[in-house]
């Protein structure tokens, strides 16, 4: 039986749908986006999914919408058809009532260009990640590390209590390659199949496109082409170097994260918890963990990513920045479990460099925690609490 657990955007959706005539929600699939919509507004239901559902929409939206256009409704992966946003706009516009329309997709630029262009200012954008660290707690709050960089955090998995690499499996099978084929002209799978494991394997690193392209045999336009989908799915996303002047977060290098670690993992071939504990990655895997906890922070409370890492020519780097008012937070993230006062070492020198009010933290996976006016020491499930 599948459990419904209160999801951390909850709060953020039903004020949205308040405010709005009509709220989107992205986000990867299966990141429980129906359920969510199911669950805070009692509308009639369409996913755009099913065929003749899609037929009739894409033919003769008037009539599609005209069952709808009093009451409102929910429209289950609108990128599927997506002008109807033009449609939607005639309706909100004349009904002048919030909380009519939820719009759900799974492919953020396919829907978003129309909802910019005929919905502005009508629509309230939020997105959905997998479940966050203070919602895993809902099920079991005494889930192994090496567990969770295993399991990930899609909610299946644990609602439905399934196999992570069964579902990772088919996770990629039928949503990951069937959503770039449709996306882009992939003319050998097998070549995209290289690619993905290939980013997995850099997770946590500076994404260098020649590289990338050499080794998967294909053109570096190419491998633009193919992380842009990645993107726009939510399967991964490039974290931004900071700099003072903006134009240079534009053009140096990104690293690149999965959304969902256990993702990363299954693409790296572990098919088992006690494949985590010695694998070469695993550091880059915790840290990916530990920066999509924060984006999924960020995106529970309708909030912009503002996440950077911060990185010299000479190698001086520090995982995690970004700005609390006009207060830098500072973030050093260790997959130790026995802290050492050199984890401390590059914030140090940071706060420094950048001669502003910062606040410097060590997540590491360890039991010991301190906090002062110098700087916090926590476990990574108390880093949230500790911005």
């Amino acid at each position: 039986m599948k459990k419904i657990i209160t999801r951390d955007i909850q709060k953020e959706f039903e004020e949205a749908l308040k405010s709005y005539p009509i709220v989107v929600i992205t986000g990867a699939r299966q990141t429980g986006k129906t359920t969510l919509s199911k669950t805070v507004l009692n509308k009639a239901y369409y996913n755009l999914e099913s065929p003749d559902i899609r037929r009739i929409a894409k033919d003769d939206p008037r009539l599609f919408l005209s069952k709808i256009k009093e009451s409102g409704a929910i429209i289950d992966e609108f990128q599927r058809v997506p002008e109807l946003a033009s449609y939607l706009q005639e309706i909100v516009d004349e009904r002048q009532q919030n909380g009519m329309f939820i719009l759900t997709g799974s492919s953020n630029f396919l829907m978003m260009e129309n909802i910019s262009q005929s919905l502005a200012g009508r629509v309230a954008l939020l997105r959905l990640m997998p479940f966050s660290l203070n919602e895993i707690n809902l099920f079991k709050k005494s889930y192994a590390t090496d567990d969770l960089l295993y399991k990930g955090f899609y909610p299946v998995i644990y609602s439905e209590n399934r196999s992570a690499v069964k579902t990772h499996d088919n996770y990629y099978q039928t949503y990951i390659e069937r959503d770039v084929r449709q996306l882009i002209n992939i003319k050998d799978i097998h070549l995209f199949q290289t690619f993905i494991r290939l980013c997995a394997g850099r997770v946590g690193q500076l994404l260098n496109f020649e590289q990338l392209a050499n080794e998967t045999g294909v053109s570096a336009k190419t491998i633009k082409s193919w992380i842009s989908v990645l993107e726009a799915s939510y399967i991964i996303y490039l974290l931004p170097p900071y700099f003072k002047n903006l134009k240079k977060r534009v053009v140096k290098s990104h690293k690149l994260y999965f959304y969902d670690v256990g993702l990363a993992s299954y693409l790296l071939g572990i098919e088992k918890q006690s494949h985590i504990e010695n694998h070469p990655l695993k550091g880059f895997l915790f840290e990916n963990m530990l920066i999509s906890e924060y984006l999924k922070y960020r995106f529970n409370k309708g909030l912009a990513n503002n996440a950077f890492f911060y990185r010299d020519n000479h190698q001086n780097e520090v995982d995690l920045l970004f700005k609390n008012g006009n207060k830098y937070i500072l973030t050093e993230i260790k997959s130790a479990k026995t802290y050492h006062n050199s984890f401390r070492k590059k914030l140090d020198w940071l706060e420094n460099k950048l001669n502003s009010k910062v606040k410097k933290i060590v997540v590491y996976d360890g039991d010991t925690e301190l906090s002062n006016e110098d700087i916090t020491i926590c476990n990574f499930r108390n880093f949230i609490k500790n911005i």
